[in-house]
């Protein structure tokens, strides 16, 4: 099941995503809500009702008469890793970590797929990091790798985008990853028993339809499930928590390629979609 949130004049709504467009879930089955993230802590009961309905089918509403917002509206935990491919650690001059990078993108970073990138008016070196998210379905703590997977909802595109000089200039990477909308993700949450695997998917990030990033996600160091269970070490890990899962080589920072006003980001992950913004300074 592909899950979105979006709008189309009345506000937020939830919808199944099929071949002929957006099925509106949650004014036929208003007890759903439109809060993707309490859907999922309620999925033992309401997800049976979902899958119905998609398989009932019914009026889909084209792509193109609605916009889609990010899927989760403010996740309460945004975590992101760092170095955690071979070809990224290569171009970035760093040995391969012993332990795993984490810091946090904070809730302001979030944006809609489709949203412009804004750039920021205190720098001139904001880059691109294309990756797959994992969506927490399950409330965890101290979760073993073997049992991670259960705990994933389902998966969605990302784009960790950087501001490298606020990044560099302190050892904590915080600043520079969390000015506002520097955290889009989407274009909606594919769930995990619809992927499988997740550690097979091509991913791409596409500059002004040039291929800057081309990898797939079993070149990465830590796995998502790794990455679960060292995360659920140190905190409780809850239904609607996001984490970003590292980004391949490619990223503008290795060639000193900034992105500019007018400049046109598309991340790709097969099976799961695309979500592309527009550069724009900021005002």
């Amino acid at each position: 099941m592909k899950l979105a949130r979006f709008e189309r004049g009345n506000g937020p709504e939830i919808g199944i995503v099929t071949a002929s467009g957006m099925l509106p879930a949650s004014g036929s089955l208003p007890q759903i809500g439109v809060d993707i993230t309490g859907l999922i802590a309620a999925w033992d009961r309401y997800g049976a009702l979902l899958r119905d309905f998609e398989i009932r089918g019914g009026a889909a509403v084209p792509m193109e008469a609605l916009r889609l917002l990010s899927p989760i509206a403010r996740p309460g935990k945004i975590l992101a890793i760092g170095l955690n491919y071979a070809d990224h650690i290569a171009e970035s001059g760093m040995p391969t970590p012993k332990q795993q990078v984490w810091f946090c993108k904070h809730d302001n970073a979030v944006a809609a797929p489709g949203d412009p990138i804004l750039l920021p008016r205190v720098s001139s070196m904001t880059d691109y990091e294309a990756e797959l998210v994992a969506v927490l379905g399950a409330s965890v703590k101290h979760v073993s790798g073997a049992d991670a997977a259960a705990a994933v909802f389902g998966y969605c595109v990302g784009n960790d985008l950087s501001v490298r000089d606020w990044q560099w200039e302190t050892p904590q990477w915080m600043l520079g990853k969390s000015f506002d909308g520097h955290a889009p993700f989407g274009p909606w949450i594919t769930t995990a028993d619809e992927v499988g695997d997740p550690h097979r998917l091509g991913i791409r990030a596409i500059i002004n339809g040039e291929t800057r990033q081309n990898s797939n996600t079993r070149h990465l160091v830590f796995s998502v499930w790794d990455q679960i269970a060292h995360l659920s070490k140190a905190m409780t890990l809850s239904p609607g928590d996001i984490i970003f899962t590292g980004t391949p080589g490619g990223v503008g920072a290795a060639t000193k390629s900034w992105l500019k006003a007018g400049d046109t980001v598309r991340i790709e992950i097969d099976e799961l979609g695309a979500i592309e913004g527009t550069c724009v300074n900021e005002a």
